[in-house]
């Protein structure tokens, strides 16, 4: 979600928004390090493809992740919005 998209958000959206996508720091961390294995283990076999690409891919959604909550966290204190949490 880009900044310009935030800011247009009404109230309400945005804590909707906010609370859809809680951050759980131990789970993220717990697989982004699985991850991290599954491509070492990868690159050491000389397999580069699908079993490299993938874990990649997802780690960078679980970093986009954390990078948009703490967007709305900013937006959020901006606007004197409580969050629930």
């Amino acid at each position: 979600m880009k900044p310009e998209e935030i800011a247009n958000l009404t109230d309400e959206e945005l804590l909707d928004e906010f609370n859809k996508i809680k951050p759980s720091p131990i789970f993220d961390a717990f697989f982004i390090g699985f991850m991290i294995g599954i491509i070492i283990f990868s690159v050491s076999k000389n397999s580069w493809g699908l079993v490299t690409l993938i874990p990649v891919f997802l780690i960078y959604i679980f970093l986009k992740k954390s990078k948009t909550h703490k967007a709305l966290s900013e937006e959020l204190k901006k606007r004197n919005l409580s969050s629930n949490s």
